[in-house]
């Protein structure tokens, strides 16, 4: 067989997961990716197929926060956490399942599903 690229294994892990994650519109998934420059979290209900709340590093209210537009911190994902949890506890989602995109969970993952349950996420 064939040796898999990077993107691959982490699409094979995406996949193991998804079988087991799904999100309902008592407990949504909450989905994160990361690219090089970037970090992208959203808040999924799987029924319907809608995103109920997003946020990245791309996201207007993360620049007037630093001052820039992208992160490769921990500390931007951070940031990215703090904008995301606030706006699903003002739309009242307080508890949700964690996908972590097939992405091992330590680093920029781990730190930001710490802040996320820091500020008031369960999961």
């Amino acid at each position: 067989m064939a040796k898999l690229t990077r993107r691959e294994r982490r699409l094979r892990r995406h996949k193991r997961i998804r079988k087991k994650v799904f999100g309902t519109p008592e407990r949504p998934r909450l989905a994160v990716y990361r690219s090089l420059k970037h970090f992208y979290a959203q808040i999924i209900d799987d029924t319907k197929g809608h995103t109920l709340v997003f946020a990245s590093t791309l996201d207007p209210e993360y620049e007037k926060l630093t001052g820039k537009r992208g992160g490769k911190s921990i500390e931007a994902v951070q940031k990215v956490a703090e904008i995301l949890v606030k706006r699903a506890l003002e739309k009242g989602i307080k508890k949700v399942v964690f996908d972590r995109g097939g992405f091992l969970y330590h680093g920029r993952i781990k730190a930001f599903a710490d802040k996320c349950r820091e500020l008031g996420l369960e999961f």
